[in-house]
This record gives C-alpha cells, structure tokens and sequence, in this order.
C-alpha cells in the first residue's frame, strides 16, 4: 500500500467513526480533475480534504479547487502522515 493510500484510509477510518457524510470523487477522465480526495459534510459544514504522502504538496490545480472551497465557505485540508491525528479535532471545531 502506499504512504498517501494509508492517509486516505485513515482519513476514511475517521470519517466513519464520525458518522460524516464523504465521497471520494472520480477524476479520471469522467470526473473534475483538481477535485479534493474527500468531498465531507460534517455536523452542517462542508470539507474538502486532499491526502497527501509526507513531503508532497498539492497540485497547482488541487490549490486552485482547495481555494475555491475557502472562498465559498467551506474548510480546505491537506492532510498527511504529521496531521493526520489532527483531522477529528478539526472537523469537530466550530
């Protein structure tokens, strides 16, 4: 399995555990291209959470859709192996 793979399984595992609401849109091809790993809705608030192998970084095109999700409203995260542990918190923060 690979290092983002384990991210996004532990993202998932955290998800459920919440009860959120999440998909895991399809980019290839059919879907958005850009588009964060996990679309969530949580507690009434809208997530996009992009996974991410310690020491890589997003895509212009992944900042340019994390920017779009801020600036409607919602909470952006790019979330690895060094946060990962901090995900509940912040989806649990007001």
């Amino acid at each position: 399995m690979t290092p983002e793979r384990k991210v996004k399984e532990k993202v998932r595992d955290v998800l459920m555990k919440l009860n959120a609401y999440y998909v895991t849109p399809a980019t290839g091809g059919y879907g958005n291209s850009g588009a964060p790993d996990f679309l969530v809705c949580h507690a009434g608030r809208f997530f996009g959470i992009e996974c991410k192998a310690a020491g890589n970084t997003a895509t212009k095109l992944q900042l340019f859709h994390l920017g779009e999700i801020r600036r409607t409203g919602g909470r952006a995260l790019i979330i690895d192996e060094t946060n990962v542990a901090e995900l509940r918190k912040e989806l649990e923060r007001e």
